[in-house]
């Protein structure tokens, strides 16, 4: 319980954030007038219920911000604009808040003082109102109805963080699938070049002409290029600005193709890819990573849709905005002609653990891929044909254009 005594008021600013608990309850009383504030700290006390006597406004506004159970005022605080400080802590509280205020009135027939005092507590939001003199069964009974509705406020609270925390670890845990999915791309981009060297070095070791062994050398030398080339992209992926700035499409769409161009020529799959032409780059703001996270998600589920095969196009092009938008927009399609999504799933794609895939999928890529866009203020559509003799899906992601400089 808070002490009240004078003595140690002095010291409450130094030892104020220490001593508030995370879902404090304690009740702030600031009565700067009369004895009320020490008779009511007197019978919560007797109550054990913690409580602190305030010196000033001020010190009430502290408590506030910090957080605690509720506030108690006297009316004779409303002098002036003195409630604006109050006011203000109020109006910036966290979503989850409505901190409870309970008003000691003065009781007695409607004047033009009761009219003002009326209206200058009309803003106080959660209020309670308590006309003197004060029953205390009245007094702790609305007391504890205030307390109650904060301690639900707390609740709340810790539901908000809990469920931040669980979307923290589904958006790491879907970044290291990812990063293995990448890391299995490139093992084997990698395994087709070096397994060719070898077989080249193996036949280069035997008897051969100047002119076989000049081939077989030019030969190693390309595989070994391919392996190069692909080291730069992985390295470009991991090297890459954590804060947005203009980044060209095109490359950033080209390496996801790359990384993923021996499955779809397994799998027998056409890409027809198509970049506005246009003398400059067809730059926006976005950092490389996620720009190419989103589009590996897409593209990678547009493979995953077209297992015997297909047709996957790629298309960047202007978009004429959206109405009353003076900005230049650019529309990336992704389209396939694989399975498509049902009517039934297709309003639930981007929410969590929602998958196509069966047991092969985690039901987080699309949900990533939402969440980069809405923290970008990006846009997303999607739609999908599922009928006899004409089925697929078709993403389209528009992003803000940045102009040449």
């Amino acid at each position: 319980m808070c002490p009240i005594s004078t003595e140690t008021r002095p010291t409450w600013r130094s030892s104020l954030l220490t001593e508030i608990a995370t879902s404090d309850l304690r009740t702030v009383i600031f009565t700067p007038t009369g004895k009320d504030g020490r008779l009511i700290a007197g019978l919560l006390e007797r109550q054990k219920m913690p409580c602190h006597i305030a010196d000033s406004l001020a010190e009430l506004c502290e408590y506030v911000r910090v957080g605690v159970g509720a506030a108690m005022i006297s009316e004779e605080a409303f002098g002036g604009n003195s409630l604006a400080p109050l006011l203000h802590e109020l109006n910036n509280q966290p979503p989850w808040s409505d901190f409870p205020v309970i008003l000691l009135t003065v009781s007695g027939r409607v004047t033009a003082e009761s009219e003002r005092l009326r209206k200058l507590r009309r803003p106080l939001g959660n209020l309670f109102l308590l006309e003197r003199p004060i029953r205390p069964e009245t007094l702790l009974s609305t007391l504890e109805i205030a307390l109650r509705g904060r301690q639900r406020q707390y609740q709340i609270r810790d539901q908000i963080q809990q469920y931040a925390r669980a979307q923290e670890a589904l958006l790491r845990s879907e970044k290291l699938a990812v990063t293995g999915r990448l890391a299995a791309s490139i093992a084997h981009e990698i395994n087709n070049p070096l397994e060719a060297i070898t077989n080249l070095i193996f036949l280069m070791q035997g008897d051969l002409s100047e002119q076989q062994r000049k081939m077989f050398l030019e030969d190693a030398e390309q595989e070994l290029a391919r392996v190069t080339e692909i080291t730069k992209q992985t390295l470009r992926f991991y090297r890459e600005p954590a804060q947005p700035l203009a980044t060209d499409i095109a490359p950033v769409l080209d390496s996801v193709i790359k990384l993923n161009a021996s499955r779809m020529a397994t799998t027998g799959i056409t890409v027809e890819r198509e970049v506005l032409s246009e003398p400059e780059e067809v730059r926006v703001l976005s950092t490389p990573g996620e720009l190419r996270q989103v589009l590996a998600n897409l593209i990678g589920n547009a493979i995953d849709a077209m297992r015997r095969g297909g047709r996957l196009r790629i298309r960047v092009s202007d978009h004429q905005g959206f109405e009353g938008s003076v900005r230049r927009w650019v529309r990336v399609t992704v389209a396939d002609t694989g399975t498509g999504i049902t009517p039934e799933v297709l309003p639930s794609i981007f929410e969590p653990f929602v998958t196509t895939k069966g047991e092969t999928g985690t039901g987080l890529g699309l949900w990533v891929t939402s969440e980069i866009i809405k923290k970008n203020g990006w846009k997303i559509r999607v739609r999908s044909c599922r009928t006899p003799g004409r089925t697929g899906t078709a993403f389209a992601i528009l992003i803000p254009r940045v102009d040449p400089a």
